[in-house]
C-alpha cells in the first residue's frame, strides 16, 4: 500500500507566535494520527522556478491515514491556533508503492 505524505511549504510567516502555538498542538495531533516528521525547515536548494522556502514533510502509512489525520479534531484545533499567522501551500500526496 502506498504511503501518504503531507507537504507544507511556508511562503511567509507573519506571526511567529501563532506558528509556535500551532506547532505545540500540531506535533501531538500528527503523531496521534500516525504521522512521522521527516523534514522541518533546514537547508533548501531551489532550482528552475522554485523558491527556497521553509518546507515540512510528514509521512503516514497510507494516503487515507494522511487525509484522516488532517481532518482530525486535534489537527483542526491546531489550524485554529495558526489561523492567518502564515501563508503556506499544503498538500496531501500519495507515494509510489
Amino acid at each position: 500500500m502506498p504511503k501518504g505524505y503531507w507537504v507544507s511549504v511556508y511562503r511567509t510567516i507573519s506571526d511567529p507566535e501563532k506558528l509556535a502555538a500551532y506547532n505545540k498542538l500540531a506535533g501531538p495531533a500528527v503523531r496521534l494520527g500516525g504521522g512521522r516528521l521527516l523534514v522541518r525547515g533546514g537547508r533548501v536548494v531551489a532550482a528552475d522556478a522554485g523558491i527556497a522556502e521553509r518546507t515540512v514533510l510528514i509521512e503516514f502509512d497510507s494516503f487515507e491515514q494522511a487525509v484522516a489525520a488532517r481532518e482530525s479534531a486535534a489537527y483542526q484545533e491546531a489550524l485554529v491556533a495558526l489561523s492567518d499567522g502564515v501563508e503556506r501551500d499544503f498538500r496531501i500526496v500519495e507515494g509510489i508503492d
